[in-house]
């Protein structure tokens, strides 16, 4: 055997000996994945306790008002109890057709009137003028007020207060895409209960409200959710209610409930200054002079907005363009009337008399004859009931007396069921003794009273209605202090874990993972059994106590796991200068969430840290002895800082940051569309992203193989296909061929999205999990030595002996070349991002996908910096990432409110929402740049290491610890301080959009680095170990 060559037993030793470790490796991998699924069953548990004391809830009352019993004697020898006459005053009309608008601003319905920096028209104004002009011109007709909506502006929360008459909390916004059957007194319910039929067309959220309760022969819903369909909804229930309103149909239904939706849906899909807004305005303005010529004496027509829309078409807040909607009521008969001093004409701006859209439920229930709902905390609108000349004061005083008794009986019930002192309603009932007293003054009386003495009691009661609206409020703003106190102690927590493993440990923390994962998982289990037994005592909620002594037992234990291996453990505080930096910044940003103007300003805020952290780093980089270190990392420095430069001339304006602040991701700041020009964006990042990407592995000889595949090729015609379906949208969009129909884009639109969706995670998971090392393996051939020349012994004798000698140095051998060798770990793992990232480009808008694309060539650049610099084990890397994700949120598009979201992101390779897909295409648009950077992590840890670097999977581990734990310091501040200011102005404006938007990134970013990012180091790793073998080898 030559010598060099290893003997069998040796090299059996060594395949052995691999395959031992590869196992090894392995299962501490799987072990490291749980411990972070840990944690982030600690935060979700932390979070849910938090969240069940701070959104806001209310005890429903489960009383239903009846038609005999009346809240309070009746005069004027009223009898109570016929529906056929009124259960509790006569009622007004026999039949009614209810039209929802959804988002009819006020400002849709009224003459457009010059302002200062406002001097034209924009295309939703005047489209729609059919209900100003009836109520100025048929005033006993018709009226049309301003109706402010009750925050949130989300159409279910709308739909229970227009129904039921009382508040929306916080807890009814969580489910406004699932929502659930009213289980409380309401205006569907009595109309069913009083043998009314009950007709539905339209918006299906009505189907999951009340369910059974509609005539099901003539009901017809429509899916709400699929904003881009400005045309199916409406046009559906044009279909079956002009047929309903013929005569012959007259006698299959009583009440028609018909919800529109294609005004909303083009102010998501274009924002209301743009020509499909003035197209669906001049429809509805038809529909509405069609429906009136149908109508007889006895039908009330009733039309109205859930809510409005912000500039850019969006709602869900409560801003004033949101809760600004509007009301008109219109009838054959004149019924309607102003009182003394009132205009005919409708307010010009929503500022001027508006009404609150709780008052719609007790007075559509007395105009119908029914009882008013049980919860109700509105009161009756005047025009309906003062008569047509405005002079019956007497009625009006009589309906607000009815209407306050019924809203004292519903306090008195609500005062004894949550076990309320008289304090807590003294004020209120002052107000209502007040207020009977008077009435009873004025029809205690022999003689006719004056309408001076009933516009006194009708005022007393609308002030009692005031007072009492003011006192629920403020006792629905209770908060549950002791469910916060848990959810913040559990938080607080799971930092501290996180503060330790990622900057308190002195060794290999893989190795040290099992111990903390099974001390964790014990005490996880063994608390919650503690916190169930806790549960069964009465008056104590079981998923309160269950949910904090699983998390806090978890805790515990594992802190105490830590405890027991303290002698490799470290106070995990900064001993550097950029650990001090890192440190600092988050700690600022902690801090800063606590003022509302920075929470405003967040977007520029992040702006200034990168440039900062850009030019230290470039300061560092010129600094490097070595020229190669100091030349790339002062070139990636730059382009770091030209990237992060670039990236903030995208902008989204959220209302706060007017006038100073200007939008620039879609057309205008009125629009919710891309501009024509903004389509070449995709185009261009088709061009050069995948070649910046081939830059980075050029340089370290690893553009080989599958990333030739992968890169060169898959990813670049990937990102053509996404600029392609952008450019079908807005064809779609601009009518650009018109002899196309709608549906034929929108197929082609989805089947292109679907093949990109296909490419991304199909072909590009297959290319990640079974590629090779991207390596080349070059020989480089010996020259052979040349053959020794024979010589005489003596030159100078012709007859001397020759001398031929033997070579007996040994031939030189070929050699090996392996190129990419320097950053094999690095450039396999990085597939994974470059996988990642042409499905998060999908679903981001033009603008959203050129901030995107910069957001990877920086994430590229932090890797060339930290390896430039040597700052590999600090927390630079993962830091500058977590401000990289953020930043980059409020770069594509997004804002700290839920205004913001891109609900049309959903649809992109849907035609129709299907879950969990259509939400989880809203996660991937809300929260790419998280998503990207997280996977980014790992990157850190592998970027130019050797391919049997010892510990590799610890310091992996470590930098994702540090990754999470900016989130998690954030997360623990915005809640904290939520919690602080729970009683400040900008509470559910500013602070918590913006805790909401923390917490809800934090699980992001659990779940993606434990469940995308750790579990993906397996494979590149495992990839790794098969070609050169594992470290001790």
């Amino acid at each position: 055997m030559e010598d060099g060559e290893p003997q069998p037993s040796a090299s059996k030793d060594l395949k052995t000996e691999n395959e031992r470790l590869a196992v090894q490796f392995k299962a501490q991998h799987g072990l490291v994945v749980a411990f972070f699924v840990l944690l982030l069953v600690f935060h979700a548990l932390g979070i849910y306790l938090f969240c069940s004391g701070f959104l806001l809830s209310r005890l429903v009352l489960q009383d239903r008002s009846e038609c005999a019993i009346p809240p309070v004697e009746l005069h004027n020898g009223y009898t109570a109890g016929s529906v056929d006459r009124g259960c509790w005053h006569p009622k007004s009309f026999d039949k009614a057709v209810v039209i929802i608008v959804d988002a009819l601003r006020y400002d849709f319905t009224v003459p457009f009137q010059p302002r200062p920096g406002d001097e034209q028209p924009h295309h939703f104004h005047n489209a729609l003028p059919f209900l100003y002009e009836t109520s100025v011109q048929q005033p006993q007709n018709a009226f049309l007020r301003p109706f402010i909506a009750d925050p949130p502006t989300t159409t279910l929360q709308r739909l229970k207060g227009l129904t039921t008459g009382t508040l929306p909390t916080f807890i009814d916004a969580g489910s406004n895409f699932a929502g659930t059957a009213i289980d409380e007194d309401n205006l569907v319910e009595q109309l069913f209960k009083a043998g009314k039929r009950v007709v539905h067309l339209g918006d299906d959220t009505w189907q999951s409200l009340f369910p059974g309760y509609f005539e099901p022969n003539l009901t017809k819903p429509y899916d709400s959710f699929n904003v881009w369909d400005l045309h199916t909804v409406d046009n559906g229930v044009n279909e079956h209610l002009f047929p309903l309103l013929e005569p012959s149909m007259q006698g299959r239904w009583d009440v028609i409930f018909g919800h529109y939706l294609g005004v909303d849906h083009a102010g998501h899909r274009y924002g209301p200054d743009h020509p499909a807004m003035t197209d669906k305005l001049r429809q509805m303005d038809d529909i509405f002079r069609r429906i009136i010529d149908k109508l007889d004496d006895q039908t009330l027509l009733v039309v109205m907005g859930d809510h409005g829309m912000d500039v850019k078409g969006d709602h869900g807040g409560e801003s004033d363009d949101e809760v600004e909607a509007a009301l008109w009521m219109y009838s054959k008969r004149g019924v309607f009337g102003r009182g003394n001093g009132i205009p005919v004409e409708p307010p010009a701006s929503a500022k001027e008399r508006p009404v609150g859209q709780i008052d719609l439920v007790p007075t559509l229930a007395l105009m119908l004859g029914l009882q008013i709902p049980f919860n109700n905390l509105g009161q009756p609108i005047e025009e309906a009931f003062v008569g047509s000349h405005g002079k019956d004061y007497a009625n009006l005083a009589k309906v607000s007396r009815i209407t306050a008794a019924q809203i004292h009986r519903y306090q008195g019930e609500y005062a004894r069921a949550r076990g309320l002192d008289e304090s807590a309603t003294s004020t209120t009932s002052i107000l209502w003794r007040e207020a009977d007293e008077q009435y009873s003054l004025v029809h205690s009386t022999k003689h006719v009273t004056s309408d001076a003495a009933d516009i006194k009691a009708y005022n007393a009661y609308v002030a009692y209605q005031a007072e009492n609206l003011r006192i629920c409020r403020s006792l629905w703003a209770r908060f549950d202090l002791v469910s916060m106190a848990m959810g913040i102690a559990v938080l607080l927590g799971g930092l501290a874990i996180i503060a330790i493993y990622a900057h308190g440990i002195a060794a290999d923390r893989s190795t040290l993972t099992p111990l903390l994962l099974g001390w964790g998982a014990a005490g996880t289990g063994a608390g919650a059994i503690i916190g169930a037994a806790v549960g069964l005592i009465p008056d104590v909620s079981l998923a309160q106590t269950f949910s904090f002594g699983a998390a806090i037992g978890g805790i515990v234990a594992t802190l105490v796991g830590l405890w027991s291996a303290r002698q490799v453990l470290k106070v995990p505080v900064p001993r550097t200068f950029w650990a001090g930096l890192c440190m600092l910044v988050t700690l600022m940003l902690c801090i800063g969430f606590a003022a509302n103007s920075f929470t405003i300003w967040e977007d520029e805020q992040l702006l200034f840290l990168l440039t900062t952290f850009g030019v230290l780093m470039l300061g560092s980089s010129l600094g490097q002895s070595d020229p190669d270190d100091r030349l790339l990392g002062a070139a990636n420095a730059v382009s770091f800082l030209a990237a992060t430069r670039l990236s903030s001339l995208s902008r989204l304006c959220r209302e706060e940051q007017m006038p100073y602040c200007r939008s620039t991701y879609y057309a205008s700041a009125t629009s919710s569309t891309s501009a024509s020009w903004q389509l070449v964006i995709p185009f261009a990042v088709a061009l050069i992203l995948p070649s910046a990407i081939k830059h980075f592995f050029m340089r370290t000889r690893n553009y080989n193989g599958s990333a030739i595949i992968w890169i060169g090729v898959a990813l670049r015609i990937g990102l053509v296909l996404v600029a392609g379906f952008w450019v079908l949208d807005a064809a779609d969009d601009g009518e650009w061929f018109p002899h196309l129909s709608k549906d034929s884009l929108k197929t082609s639109r989805v089947l292109v999205a679907q093949a990109v969706l296909a490419l991304a995670f199909a072909a590009g998971y297959a290319t990640y999990i079974w590629a090779s090392p991207l390596l080349t393996v070059k020989t480089e051939e010996a020259k052979p030595e040349p053959a020794p020349a024979s010589r005489p012994l003596d030159p100078t004798d012709p007859n001397s002996d020759i001398f031929t000698p033997l070579n007996s140095s040994p031939q030189p051998r070929s050699r090996l070349i392996i190129f990419g060798y320097a950053n094999t770990h690095g450039t396999r793992y990085f597939l994974l991002p470059c996988a990642w990232i042409l499905a998060l480009q999908l679903v981001q808008k033009p603008m959203g996908q050129g901030t995107l694309a910069l957001c990877m060539i920086s994430i590229l650049n932090i890797l060339e910096i930290i390896d430039a610099n040597g700052l590999r084990r600090s927390p630079l890397g993962p830091t500058l990432l977590a401000l990289l994700g953020s930043y980059y949120f409020f770069k594509t598009g997004h804002q700290a409110a839920l205004a913001s979201i891109q609900w049309e992101s959903a649809f992109v390779p849907l035609k129709t929402i299907q879950y969990p897909w259509s939400p989880i295409m809203v996660a991937l648009n809300t929260f790419g740049a998280q998503i990207l950077c997280a996977i980014a992590v790992p990157a850190i840890s592998m970027w130019k290491v050797q391919p049997k670097q010892p510990g590799l999977l610890g310091h992996v581990a470590g930098a994702m610890a540090t990754y999470i734990l900016f989130y998690a310091a954030i997360a623990v501040a915005t809640v904290v301080e939520a919690a602080w200011l729970r009683r400040h102005l900008m509470l559910y404006r500013v602070f918590m959009p913006r805790m909401l938007m923390s917490i809800t990134a934090l699980l992001l970013v659990d779940f993606v680095g434990a469940l995308i990012a750790l579990v993906g180091v397996r494979f590149s790793m495992v990839s790794v170990g098969e070609v050169f073998g594992w470290p001790g080898t």
